[in-house]
């Protein structure tokens, strides 16, 4: 068991706090992570983290080490990808995060042209609406649509996504056509909305003639997959608030209306989240450029599709 495969698996130990959950993103058994552990402890000669039956934690040594640590890997990182870049065969996995709409209809498609341009990369695509963590989650980069909280790392803009409100025709006929977010603010309107546990309080920032305003969202429904929410709005449950390219194929078949032309909501920033390690390693920076190079064409093609009323 080679010393570095044993710093590399106390990292992600310390990282996501749990043996069984490093074993898993390592792709290794809890025994070869706790061995591992073990193994370092000796070589160290200090106990790096306590355990019992309900909790591991690291100890003084084990909080000491993690920087040290990471720096080590780090390091090697880059000297591997100097390497890599120079051959200009990059290999290995790649991990990529996407939310469930990006995912599906922009990144998943871009996977096979990549792949098959270099048949050394491995590309670990997960789609999911929540936010996620980069150093927590053991991911590469992520593509984002909106602003990130951690000013630690760095972003890559793709594009302003233009957003609108629609809903389907039968919705209209049954609740009425709101022209503005005011009308929608006074709670008449069902809002279909995408909401994830710890949210706070729900609002749709929007345009109006004196500038952006934040207007209430009410409603019953609530999920954190996108792509139900426009399921609803099709079936008639009410209005919805998402990028042009996640609904323009019912947009144009008439299949669901642009509601509150007024106050159309505010561009959405789509972008492209990682470390700054990462952005060494080729194979990111290769994907990141190929993806975005392909994607941002789809989404400045959709922003104008289809003509929206006035």
């Amino acid at each position: 068991m080679s010393y570095f495969d044993n710093i590399r698996t106390f990292v992600r130990v310390y990282e996501l706090g749990s043996m069984s959950a490093a074993g898993r993103d390592l792709r290794i058994s809890p025994a070869v992570t706790s061995s591992r552990i073990s193994q370092l402890e000796t070589h160290l000669g200090v106990r790096l983290f306590q355990r019992t039956t309900r909790n591991l934690t690291a100890t003084e040594q084990g909080r000491a080490f993690y920087g040290g640590a990471c720096q080590v890997l780090e390091s090697v990182e880059a000297a591997e990808a100097q390497v890599v870049d120079i051959t200009e065969h990059p290999r290995g996995s790649l991990y990529v995060a996407a939310p469930l709409g990006v995912g599906r209809r922009l990144i998943a498609p871009q996977v096979p042209g990549f792949l098959a341009a270099y048949p050394d990369v491995n590309v670990r695509l997960r789609l999911t609406d929540r936010k996620v963590d980069l150093t927590t989650e053991g991911l590469d980069l992520a593509f984002f649509l909106g602003q990130p909280e951690d000013s630690n790392l760095r972003i890559k803009k793709i594009a302003d996504v233009t957003r609108v409100l629609c809903a389907s025709p039968d919705y209209i006929a049954a609740h009425g056509h709101p022209r503005s977010g005011d009308e929608i603010d006074m709670g008449q309107h069902e809002c279909l909305k995408l909401r994830f546990p710890g949210a706070t309080e729900f609002q749709w920032p929007l345009l109006t003639p004196d500038g952006p305003k934040r207007f209430r969202a009410h409603g019953r429904f609530e999920c954190d997959d996108g792509d139900i929410l426009v399921d609803w709005a099709l079936a008639g449950h009410g209005i919805t608030l998402k990028p042009v390219f996640e609904v323009a194929e019912h947009l144009k078949s008439g299949a669901l209306v642009v509601v509150a032309e007024d106050t159309p909501p505010e561009p959405i920033q789509m972008a492209c989240l990682f470390t700054h390690r990462r952005h060494q390693d080729p194979k990111t920076r290769l994907f990141m450029e190929f993806v975005i190079d392909r994607i941002g064409n789809v989404v400045r093609d959709t922003r104008a599709e289809p003509q929206l009323p006035r």
